[in-house]
């Protein structure tokens, strides 16, 4: 299975990105960890990436298709993937399918978690409180949420063109989600 989820900030696509991941035996890719681990180890990535996450705004489309592209060619990503937090822009889209293309493979499927940007805030809040993220403050959280309602909400219209998109409700415990989800992959399967 190639797999991509999606949905706004705090919308859970990490929490469940490692049950979907383990269910189709596929490694689950998460732009956003990797960015993190060369922050933390202040790799010079890492640094012209925490000024821009710090601001507010995403990585440039160049410098994240290289990182996606050079994971996804690492063996364990043969038999499919699960991206999370990739693409974002139709550059990002247009990048993955021509990548997908040149290796003979397409996606099977785009999850999108929907849930009310209310709800997303008070989660990130929570969250940010918790685990001390400096980047999860509310005037920053609202920044993403309109750069991710700007640039990346397009991508859904276009993954629903191509008949790819799987619209599961976010709203709910980690186990309700997870299960809406896998039933309404499992309907598409043959």
């Amino acid at each position: 299975m190639r797999l991509l989820i999606m949905g706004a900030p705090g919308a859970g696509k990490g929490t469940q990105a490692g049950a979907l991941a383990d269910r189709y035996g596929v490694p689950a890719i998460s732009t956003g960890d990797i960015f993190r681990h060369n922050i933390k180890n202040e790799t010079p990535l890492g640094l012209k990436v925490k000024a821009i996450i710090e601001a507010g705004d995403y990585v440039p489309d160049e410098t994240t298709e290289e990182i996606v592209a050079d994971r996804l060619r690492e063996p364990d990503c043969a038999p499919g993937f699960l991206l999370d937090g990739f693409p974002r822009t139709m550059h990002q889209v247009r990048f993955l399918d021509r990548y997908l293309a040149e290796q003979g493979a397409a996606l099977d499927a785009v999850v999108s978690l929907h849930v009310d940007p209310e709800a997303l805030v008070e989660r990130l809040l929570d969250r940010a409180q918790k685990e001390g993220r400096a980047d999860d403050n509310e005037e920053t959280i609202r920044r993403r949420m309109e750069v991710y309602a700007g640039q990346t909400a397009p991508l859904l219209s276009y993954y629903e063109d191509e008949g790819l998109l799987v619209e599961v409700d976010g709203t709910g415990s980690v186990d309700e989600v997870r299960q809406r989800m896998f039933d309404q992959l499992d309907e598409r399967r043959p």
